[in-house]
């Protein structure tokens, strides 16, 4: 007997956005241990586009691939009773896309240990934005850099998904937001969306910062990355912590770095790179009231399954501007 197949997004070799292929694909099973999602959205990640490229082969990533490190949807088989059928639910990381096959599929199979329900009811594209980027977000801010009510919270890179995300949950916990922007057309869409004050990015906005803000900033969540964390760091007043989070400025290292020259005194540098222990800790349902009640905002852009080539060659070459959300099925 032939094996079920579905609609999958694959990666057969590594190379620009047409390289991924809609295509039927074998439909998994699941054994002990591991649920069967049915997929009916999942969100974008510039991870995904790195692996697209070949970036990912020494991480063992072996094709051809099921790309997508998270995915939301219903529980379709569970052999273990941890879920039900029907049970809504969401999942990320843990080797998806990369390890095994992911996300941009019409079904994954994932280790029940990555999967929470979700009992809030959103529209798909909206709970399909939430997975990874609530993840980093929400935790860059209350793990890494464990904000409070109150403080004054600076985002470098504030028109990422994450950056975005981060806005809202610090606006909500009471905190007073910052974020940067390249551009200044950009400025309103930003204050639309949580933050208080917004800094026009140059590439140093270090000056500018302290003559808004002689005291400087409690914390500050870089999402650019290497390239401007020096630049970040003086922008931290005393005792200040700095999460490094992102690499959107595309490059992983620093030409030289002398922690004595580069850390202010009395700031504290830290990092964050969630994984699915860290995705299980993310208060997803409580996230999803606060959305559900119009609390916070999910910018997003929605696209089909069939517009996967071109959803990846408007992150790789343009950027949304906001959580880039597949939908796998007609909903």
């Amino acid at each position: 007997m032939a094996s079920e197949t579905m609609r999958a997004a694959v990666l057969h070799t590594a190379g620009g956005p047409s390289a991924l292929k809609v295509q039927p694909w074998p439909k998994p099973t699941p054994t002990a241990g591991q649920v069967l999602i049915r997929v009916c959205a999942f969100g974008m990640n510039r991870s995904e586009m790195f692996t697209r490229q070949g970036h990912s082969a020494n991480a063992g990533v072996k094709l051809p691939r099921v790309l997508g490190i998270e995915a939301v949807g219903t529980v379709d088989t569970c052999p273990g009773n941890e879920f039900k059928p029907g049970d809504t639910v969401a999942t990320c990381m843990g080797g998806m896309g990369r390890m095994f096959d992911g996300g941009y599929a019409e079904y994954t199979c994932v280790p029940v240990g990555q999967v929470q329900v979700v009992k809030t009811q959103l529209d798909w594209d909206v709970l399909g934005a939430l997975p990874e980027m609530m993840q980093t977000a929400w935790g860059s801010l209350f793990r890494a850099l464990r904000i409070k009510q109150g403080e004054k919270v600076l985002i470098r890179g504030g028109t990422s998904s994450v950056g975005l995300a981060a806005a809202a949950l610090a606006k909500a916990e009471g905190c007073f937001v910052a974020s940067t922007t390249r551009k200044s057309a950009r400025e309103a869409f930003l204050r639309e969306n949580g933050s208080d004050e917004v800094f026009v990015d140059g590439g140093k906005i270090a000056e500018e910062v302290r003559k808004r803000y002689p005291e400087g900033f409690g914390k500050v969540l870089e999402l650019v990355g290497t390239t401007s964390i020096e630049d970040s760091l003086k922008c931290a007043g005393e005792n200040g912590v700095v999460c490094m989070t992102g690499i959107a400025g595309g490059s992983w290292t620093m030409d030289s770095f002398t922690p004595m020259g580069t850390i202010p005194t009395t700031v504290c540098l830290t990092t964050y790179a969630g994984g699915p222990e860290d995705f299980m800790k993310t208060p997803l349902e409580e996230i999803a009231q606060k959305i559900k009640a119009g609390k916070m905002k999910v910018p997003h852009k929605t696209y089909s399954l069939d517009d996967i080539v071109e959803a990846h060659r408007i992150m790789e070459e343009e950027g949304a501007g906001a959580k880039m959300v597949v939908l796998t099925r007609d909903i």
